[in-house]
């Protein structure tokens, strides 16, 4: 038997460093080959770490949260053959240091070796399930946690069927059926509850909270709000949905409002910058890449729609929806996570009346979309039921002067309160 040893790769653009975020395996495991054992971070993205042999692993080269060199030693496994590392334990001296395989134990007197497991009871008696130590944070991901939660379900106490004991759905589902889960589920509403759960801040939302810190402490923000009537375009929307949605997709508001933003840079070519604030350097982007933002299970992430002003708007439709689904997946790409020279963002229908966004530097605009209702409005003196939607934009007061950014967010208003015009050239 050998040893394989899996360093942490060189993921490119000149990166040196990056974050480990979550471990899908442990010491003792058995891995195969192109099993994914752990996801690292960069700046821009996660990304999947394979084990490229089969074998069982010896250690652990960090914890979630650590930063981590490109080079150093991520994981060893035990493998067939010689490996590519030399003979010898998996000591500190190798390099990893924070998660050992235990030494063997000598071997036990049979009277205090512990019973295997008893195969799981059939009938209505469901397998009596261990729980784990108060403190011991099981593997879940966010949805599931927050599903957990929901319900009243302790996850210590739910078995896990995924890779190294991770939670999943489908395991809520079991424990939810069964009939002893009453003594550690869902209290009733008036119970007084003790529990608490300390959660680390790594990963994504490490760099969210990074990110929004350093635009707030480095961008002098300021907002405008305007209100729209969208009644027109909602009316045009909905006609073309029923024209042409089945053969070309249906349509939501962004492609208009990434339509109507397009229109507006062409005025406001000072809107569509980023701002080098070491280098004291705002460049002017010809191309309109437009952020997606996009709330994910992991938290929010900005997709880029490339070249909105070359798109028609069932392309744009579509890319932004093929976007927000990878981002949502956590498999969209570094490419498709940068490059933004502006960012839309939008909460639905729970968008709310106004909104105060952070600009995504080195942006120096965010364009913010609250909801939509029905208002009545007076309109030629008279009183008439209009929909009615504001959107609330921030602008980095550095780079962008106060009447500009007024003046684009009335030229967008103009181009939806008349969509006719999003399509005259």
């Amino acid at each position: 038997m050998g040893t394989h040893v899996i360093k942490m790769p060189d993921i490119g653009e000149g990166i040196a460093q990056v974050e480990l975020v979550e471990w899908f395996v442990k010491v003792g495991d058995t891995v195969t080959e192109d099993q994914v054992v752990a996801d690292v971070m960069t700046d821009k993205a996660t990304v999947e770490i394979p084990s490229p042999v089969s074998g069982k692993v010896l250690a652990l080269g960090g914890q979630p949260g650590e930063v981590m060199a490109v080079g150093s030693e991520l994981i060893r496994i035990e493998v067939e053959g010689s490996g590519n590392a030399p003979a010898g334990p998996a000591t500190a001296e190798a390099g990893l240091p924070r998660e050992e395989a235990p030494a063997k134990p000598a071997p036990a007197p049979a009277a205090a070796l512990a019973p295997a497991p008893a195969p799981a009871p059939t009938g209505h008696q469901p397998a009596p399930i261990a729980p784990r130590e108060a403190n011991e944070r099981p593997l879940a991901s966010p949805a599931v946690r927050k599903r957990a939660l929901d319900v009243g379900i302790e996850l210590r106490y739910v078995h896990g069927s995924g890779p190294a004991g991770r939670i999943l759905h489908e395991d809520l589902d079991a424990f939810l059926t069964q009939p002893t889960r009453s003594t550690h589920g869902a209290p009733s509403g008036y119970a007084k509850r003790s529990d608490s759960e300390q959660i680390p801040v790594i990963g994504l939302r490490r760099k969210i909270a990074q990110r929004m810190q350093d635009a707030k402490r480095r961008v002098a923000h300021f907002s405008y709000v305007e209100e729209i009537d969208v009644t027109a375009l909602e009316e045009l929307r909905l006609h073309l949905n029923k024209k042409w949605g089945d053969s070309r997709g249906k349509l939501t508001l962004l492609p208009f409002l990434v339509r109507a933003m397009v229109l507006a840079l062409r005025e406001f070519p000072q809107i569509n910058a980023t701002y080098d604030d070491e280098g004291q350097v705002i460049t002017r982007h010809g191309a309109v890449h437009v952020g997606i933002a996009t709330q994910g299970d992991n938290g929010l992430m900005v997709p880029v729609l490339r070249h909105a002003e070359a798109g028609s708007l069932w392309n744009n439709a579509s890319e932004i929806v093929r976007l927000a689904n990878a981002a949502r997946t956590n498999k969209a790409s570094r490419e498709e996570l940068s490059g933004s020279t502006i960012t839309l963002t939008s909460l639905g229908a729970l968008g709310g009346i106004v909104s105060t966004p952070v600009v995504n530097t080195p942006e120096v605009a965010i364009v913010g979309v609250n909801r939509m209702v029905e208002r009545p409005m007076v309109i030629n003196g008279q009183i008439v039921i209009r929909k009615m939607m504001n959107l609330s934009s921030s602008f980095d007061h550095r780079v962008v002067d106060g009447m500009d950014a007024a003046l684009f967010i009335q030229a967008i208003r103009g181009l939806l309160e008349q969509p006719a015009s999003l399509f005259v050239e």
